[in-house]
């Protein structure tokens, strides 16, 4: 008989929450990363090396003895949320998250050890919306080089080592110089893709590709549940507090009924997603039932994280339709994210196949 997930939040936990919220406060305030997103430089390097350096959070999913902090995804769960409710543009979840996980499949100690210490970003070569389980795009390994382009990559441009998988079935390490890396249009900002072009890239093998990208896909789905929950939850938090301050009529607008029954359903469903997303991160820290606790979260949390972000939008009137105010950012990282490691409903039809329940 398998132990209940345990969906509450320890007390570590919610002094890691803490610390990283205060970190965040300091250094990725909303005006700051809309001016980063009209830069040419949208990454905030910076923040990244404070959580790196300061609190070695890239490290959290390493084992202690490749200098890592050996937590589970819980910890990386709730940084996760954090940094969704700062839509930071950080690259945690491809590169502390993916790109580790993929590397501790293959035993890579010492790639572990520069992403676990920060001094080095790592992005898996696979396409941000590519589904755990489903099929990615390789590339031509001959004679030693690799040759072929890869679209849609998140957060490579600021990537020092890409894991590029190619055709005949292994997991290559390549030096992000040696690459071509182009930029994508994003509609998310704070998360640029990018195109990798290899032309004759040397790489060194790391082990097979298929068992370490299914693994890295499928933690990079069930933990973008808490950076959607993380969103969620910013948006219903904001909006809440606009709808108290706002008046019409000389009374304020969050007295008026309809808005208390949006509202009210809204905060339902992120009560919800925070319940699939603890689920996620619990199942992923104990291998107990991780596939189906990972499809459920993603195939409920997109829908929900949009929703929320989509209210916050007009039910901030005016001012919400702005470049300035930032309930844009998360508009649009929610509706990326909603693509990202599968759709719902591709969540949903492998949901269906893991528990027999296929459509008539």
């Amino acid at each position: 008989m398998s132990a209940q997930p345990d969906l509450l939040y320890s007390e570590e936990e919610e002094a890691l929450r803490a610390a990283v919220r205060d970190l965040l406060a300091d250094h990725c305030d909303a005006p700051g990363v809309i001016a980063r997103i009209e830069s040419d430089a949208p990454h905030n390097l910076a923040l990244w090396k404070a959580l790196t350096d300061g609190m070695g959070l890239a490290g959290l999913l390493v084992p202690e003895a490749l200098d890592g902090q050996g937590a589970t995804h819980r910890e990386a769960a709730v940084v996760l949320e954090e940094l969704g409710r700062a839509v930071a543009p950080v690259p945690y979840l491809t590169s502390a998250v993916v790109a580790t996980e993929a590397l501790l499949a293959c035993g890579t100690d010492d790639l572990l050890t520069e992403l676990a210490s920060g001094t080095s970003i790592g992005a898996l070569a696979v396409a941000l919306n590519v589904a755990p389980g489903a099929a990615y795009k390789v590339v031509q390994h001959e004679n030693g080089l690799l040759h072929g382009q890869l679209t849609g990559i998140a957060d490579a441009a600021v990537a020092d080592v890409l894991l590029v998988p190619a055709d005949d079935g292994g997991l290559y390490a390549v030096d992000a110089t040696a690459a071509t890396v182009t930029p994508q249009v994003s509609l998310d900002l704070t998360r640029p893709l990018a195109t990798v072009t290899l032309d004759g890239a040397p790489g060194r093998l790391l082990g097979d590709a298929e068992p370490a990208v299914r693994r890295a896909l499928r933690a990079g789905a069930g933990l973008l549940a808490s950076e959607q929950l993380g969103l969620a939850d910013w948006t219903l938090t904001e909006t809440v507090r606009y709808l108290k301050d706002r008046k019409q009529f000389n009374r304020p607008v969050g007295g008026f009924q309809s808005l208390k029954h949006r509202l009210a359903q809204l905060w339902l469903e992120v009560a919800n997603l925070r319940a699939a997303a603890r689920n996620a991160a619990d199942a992923l820290s104990t291998g107990q039932d991780a596939d189906v606790a990972v499809t459920v979260a993603q195939a409920y949390a997109a829908p929900v994280a949009v929703h929320a972000a989509e209210e916050a939008l007009q039910l901030h009137g005016g001012i919400g339709m702005t470049w300035e105010h930032p309930v844009h950012l998360y508009l649009k990282r929610a509706k990326a994210d909603s693509i990202a490691y599968g759709t719902a409903g591709a969540h949903r039809e492998a949901l269906a196949g893991l528990v027999d329940l296929q459509a008539p």
